[in-house]
């Protein structure tokens, strides 16, 4: 009987979430606060999303050449980068954010500036299971409660990037709520490239885990990746502090989350 709860409930948010899509590809972009028409979330459209994150993101934008958005959702950074004259590549598997993407760059007349990957980054290329939707989707079995799934193609960023912008600056955006470590494996000749890119990466430490799970189990592995390719790690916070192995390894350990952040910024 539990199961069958469950699995109905389940089914009911996967319907839900298909009739809110479905109803917002009848509506056209609006114009924000931040000069660019945009379809999302009403604090996306309404200039109030992320406030401390859209800060730091702009600052980092404009020393950059090139915005890769790994897990771009409906465009919202995409089109900040656009707006700043970026070249942009967007990497989202999700199809109804696809089509809320598609229609969010035309609105702004950017679709020749774009490159956009309808695909789930990981450590190598195949099908797999995603689970939820929206800005929630992820690759983690049981990520903030979800079980109901859908399948997409993944490929890796060393494949789709391979050695492309030479020396230009990129600067990556990564939202893929919780599968940062796989993408990071399938990512390693980007990781040493020169010039090293700038990374600002959401990490979930203790929020929206599977049932059962404490503390994100990828923690240490996935910052290790970084500080072995030559990175710091920092707090993406308006007052940013560096982030040591010796603390991230306490976390582990203890269980004890004395980051105050889910977002952090890597630099060389």
């Amino acid at each position: 009987m539990a199961n069958s709860i469950k699995n109905f409930a389940a089914h009911v948010r996967s319907t839900l979430r298909f009739y809110r899509h479905e109803r917002r590809q009848s509506q056209s972009p609006r114009t924000t606060p931040l000069g660019f028409r945009l379809m999302g979330s009403q604090a996306m459209e309404d200039g109030t999303f992320e406030p401390e994150e859209t800060a730091i993101f702009q600052r980092c934008i404009a020393d950059c050449d090139v915005l890769i958005n790994v897990g771009a959702n409906v465009g919202y950074y995409c089109c900040l980068a656009l707006q700043a004259g970026k070249h942009v590549v967007a990497y989202e598997p999700m199809p109804g954010n696809q089509r809320l993407l598609y229609k969010n760059i035309w609105a702004n007349d950017w679709q020749d500036r774009i490159e956009i990957f309808p695909v789930a980054l990981s450590d190598q290329p195949g099908v797999l299971k995603i689970y939820g939707g929206g800005t929630g989707a992820s690759l983690i079995s049981g990520w903030a409660g979800a079980q109901d799934y859908s399948l997409v193609p993944a490929s890796t960023l060393d494949l789709t990037l391979h050695d492309r912008f030479g020396r230009q600056r990129l600067f990556l955006l990564v939202d893929i709520e919780g599968a940062e470590l796989s993408m990071l494996r399938g990512a390693q000749n980007l990781l040493a490239r020169q010039p090293k890119p700038t990374w600002l990466v959401e990490i979930a430490v203790s929020e929206h885990q599977p049932a059962g799970v404490a503390l994100n189990p990828n923690l240490l592995a996935t910052f290790d990746l970084f500080w072995q390719a030559g990175y710091q790690a920092w707090t993406a916070q308006s007052k940013s502090r560096l982030v040591t192995r010796d603390e991230v390894e306490a976390i582990a350990a203890s269980g004890h989350d004395t980051l105050g952040t889910h977002n952090f910024l890597f630099i060389e």
